[in-house]
């Protein structure tokens, strides 16, 4: 078999998506099996989506979370194919020769990993749901023109193949538990393993709408695990390409770590207002995300 499809599940129902999959699987006869692993859902979420137990070839249901770094790793265990193609639960398949291209350029190519990207609602949201919403239109959903200048620094998980082999030798960092530069830390060890990273024109559509709320929170997180990626790998400061790692060791360097932390405060209250209201712009929410690390780079 050439290629897994591989999708951790976390309170979200994916049977559009798995459905979508599959038809595009039988249809053309497609060389390409669906793996499904839930990362500890509540019940409501297992129930609507047990019935795909029917259609993919494993679903496996965890007790426990383990989080997003180490679900992926656990695909390896279950998958047969030479290729995963790694898919985030959330997503909305919008091509009908989705699954073909990749084959396509897997047959071709031959290639270690495959970046396709990704595409939200050109429609402006409400404010309530702007924050997500800007942030995606205006770092996440690059074309492939944009993302080739740098292949590693625009690589994200939510769309992307990977050779079962390359996987098994750069895992994804299990130290990261929780939201946050999983994605850009896997690129990092890619790079420095000289793995190369091909970006296509095959997106998914991000079929997920977040408040600012929530978003706000998952900044917080990836601020949070930031820093323990700081503590914890002396290389990082040298080889790291997060802007916001280069920020916080900049100012470090300079000496501006206490006027950052003081003027944080003063103004902390008033971002996360704007922020929450959706009006902020996303300078303010890298000053927010920048006091963040900050502030965990200082809490033991």
């Amino acid at each position: 078999m050439k290629l897994s499809i591989c999708i951790p599940v976390y309170n979200f129902d994916v049977n559009g998506l798995v459905n979508d999959l599959n038809d595009q699987i039988v249809s053309h006869n497609l060389d390409a099996e669906i793996i499904l692993i839930d990362d500890a859902s509540d019940a409501e979420f297992v129930q609507k989506n047990k019935p795909l137990e029917d259609i993919v070839n494993h679903f496996i249901f965890l007790d426990n979370n383990i989080g997003r770094s180490k679900i992926r790793n656990l695909f390896s265990k279950y998958a047969v194919s030479e290729y995963l193609l790694f898919l985030d639960c959330d997503g909305k398949i919008i091509s009908k020769n989705f699954v073909r291209n990749y084959l396509d350029f897997i047959n071709e190519k031959r290639p270690d990993v495959v970046y396709g990207g990704r595409k939200v609602d050109e429609s402006k949201p409400k404010p309530e749901f702007g924050l997500r919403w800007r942030f995606a239109v205006e770092r996440e959903n690059l074309p492939v023109k944009v993302r080739i200048k740098s292949p590693y620094l625009d690589f994200q998980t939510n769309n992307f193949i990977v050779k079962k082999s390359i996987l098994k030798q750069n895992p994804f960092d299990e130290s990261i538990g929780q939201y946050g530069y999983e994605d850009l830390i896997f690129a990092k060890d890619l790079y420095k393993a000289k793995v190369k990273i091909d970006h296509i024109e095959n997106p998914i559509f991000n079929n997920d709408v977040e408040t600012n709320a929530i978003f706000l929170e998952k900044a917080d997180q990836s601020a949070k695990s930031l820093a323990h990626l700081i503590k914890t790998d002396k290389d990082v400061e040298k080889s790291s390409k997060i802007k916001l790692a280069k920020a916080y060791f900049r100012l470090k360097k300079t000496g501006g770590i206490f006027l950052y932390r003081l003027l944080y405060r003063l103004l902390k209250p008033f971002i996360q207002k704007k922020l929450l209201e959706g009006t902020a712009s996303l300078r303010i929410l890298d000053f927010y995300k920048l006091g963040q690390l900050i502030y965990y780079m200082n809490k033991n």
